[in-house]
């Protein structure tokens, strides 16, 4: 299943590519916004972001994209009377592989949080993953105290499945959906 913009009712979600993560990745904001034809957030690019999202090297993503950055896609909102607009992010931590079971990570830009963005995007990415074959199940891992990251999660239908340690964040709380 080849990977595609996904339209949702307010956003378009364009695949990342490896022209993109290059020009965040080297904060070239210009060539950025050029490939996905919509305005940055104002502190998007920075090295905040690229550490969050891109967990690989930029390396290991050019060796590998189809594995390292399968079904990211960068939040589009493109109104009908001003420039569209980068809003956040969705990213895979890569093809879940033989496992079968995908890591999920999502950010909204200050500004454009407690719109709702996140949810719409997650669910649509959420459910483009589950419809691969391969995938078994999506997981989505975040801190017991972060309220507005777990509302998304259940909102979208995922369930809380344990915890486990990050070797420099500390305990994390991991929730997950199932293919039906």
């Amino acid at each position: 299943m080849p990977t595609s913009v996904l339209h949702t009712a307010r956003l378009e979600l364009v695949p990342m590519t490896i022209a993109m993560v290059e020009a965040v990745m080297l904060g070239r904001r210009e060539d950025a916004e050029g490939l996905v034809q919509a305005r940055m957030p104002a502190r998007w690019p920075n090295r905040e972001l690229v550490e969050r999202a891109f967990t690989a090297s930029l390396e290991a993503i050019r060796a590998d994209p189809a594995v390292r950055i399968w079904g990211d896609r960068v939040l589009v909102v493109r109104p009908k009377d001003a420039d569209a607009r980068v809003v956040g992010s969705v990213v895979f931590h890569g093809d879940p592989g033989a496992a079968g079971v995908a890591e999920i990570a999502y950010g909204v830009e200050e500004a454009s949080q407690g719109q709702g963005y996140a949810t719409e995007a997650v669910d649509a990415c959420l459910r483009w993953a589950l419809a691969h074959d391969h995938v078994r199940a999506v997981q989505a891992a975040t801190f017991a105290w972060h309220r507005p990251s777990i509302r998304v999660i259940e909102k979208v239908g995922m369930g809380l499945v344990g915890s486990r340690d990050h070797e420099t964040l500390g305990e994390l709380v991991v929730y997950e959906r199932r293919r039906s």
